[in-house]
C-alpha cells in the first residue's frame, strides 16, 4: 500500500500573500513543512501540489532546486489538483498536509496514518473534534474516497478544501477521528496572519532555529512562556465555507 503525502501550497493567500515562502529561522516556511514531515515513518513519498498560475512559479522553482516532486494543477479546484497529483504519484492512500503548518509533527502524522490503517477506514483526521493544537492537522484518505469526492463533490467549498465531501457523508465512508489524551485545541500554531508569523518566529528562535523538535517541546515552551500564545490568541480562523 503506497502512502503519499501531498502538501498543498500557493502564493495567493488573501490574509498573508506569499506566506509559504516567507523566511522562518533561515528557511522558507514550505521547506520547514517538507523537512518535518520527511521524518514521518509511514510515508512512501511526499509531493508538493501547487497551481499552474504564474504567481506560483517560485514554489515550483523551489521544488526543482530541492529535488522534490511537484505537481501543478488547478488554482481554484484544489480537489482536482489533489486527485490528479495522487493519480500521478500512484497513491493508494493520500495524506493531506497544508503548507501553512510549519510546526507539523511527523509523529502525529504517523499516528493518524497508523490509526487509519488499523481501522481500515476511508478517512481519518486529528481535527474533528480538535484536541491537538491547530497547525498539527493531518487528514488521511483512500485514493478511492478521494476519487469519489472528485467525481461527486459539487459545492465550491468541497472543491477548495478537498475532503469535506468525504467527512460530511459518513453514510458513504468509514470516518474516524484521532484524539490526544489532553485537549490543547486552544493553541494556534498555523500561519495565516502577521501575528501567527510572529509566534512561529519566536518558537523557532527559542528552539535554536532547528526543525527537528517535536510538538511536545513546543507545548512545554508555551507552558513556560504563556505570553507567547497571546501573540496570536485573538486571530479568528477563516470559516470553511468562506471563499
Amino acid at each position: 500500500m503506497r502512502v503519499v503525502a501531498i502538501i498543498q501550497a500557493r502564493m495567493g493567500s488573501t490574509r498573508l500573500p506569499g506566506k509559504v515562502l516567507m523566511d522562518l529561522g533561515g528557511q522558507p516556511v514550505l521547506v520547514r513543512v517538507f523537512e518535518r514531515i520527511r521524518r514521518a515513518k509511514t510515508l512512501d513519498e511526499i509531493v508538493v501540489a501547487t497551481s499552474d498560475l504564474p504567481a506560483d512559479n517560485p514554489i515550483a522553482q523551489l521544488c526543482f532546486e530541492r529535488g522534490w516532486r511537484c505537481f501543478r494543477g488547478s488554482a481554484a479546484d484544489v480537489l482536482d489538483r489533489y486527485y490528479r497529483a495522487a493519480l500521478a504519484a500512484r497513491a493508494d492512500v493520500v495524506v493531506r498536509i497544508t503548507a501553512d503548518c510549519p510546526l507539523i509533527d511527523p509523529d502525529v502524522v504517523d499516528l493518524v496514518v497508523r490509526e487509519f490503517l488499523k481501522h481500515r477506514a476511508d478517512y481519518a483526521s486529528d481535527d474533528n473534534p480538535r484536541t491537538f493544537p491547530r497547525g498539527l492537522d493531518a487528514e488521511v484518505l483512500t485514493f478511492s474516497a478521494l476519487e469519489r469526492a472528485w467525481k461527486e463533490g459539487k459545492e465550491a467549498y468541497q472543491r477548495e478544501h478537498v475532503t469535506p465531501f468525504v467527512y460530511e457523508h459518513p453514510e458513504l465512508f468509514s470516518v474516524i477521528s484521532v484524539h490526544n489524551d489532553a485537549d490543547y485545541s486552544q493553541y494556534r500554531w498555523t500561519l495565516d496572519t502577521v501575528e501567527d508569523l510572529e509566534l512561529l518566529h519566536a518558537v523557532y528562535e527559542k528552539l535554536g532555529n532547528r526543525d527537528d523538535f517535536g510538538w511536545r517541546e513546543v507545548l512545554a515552551l508555551m507552558e513556560r512562556e504563556p505570553e507567547l500564545a497571546e501573540l496570536n490568541a485573538h486571530v479568528v480562523q477563516k470559516p470553511l465555507h468562506q471563499l
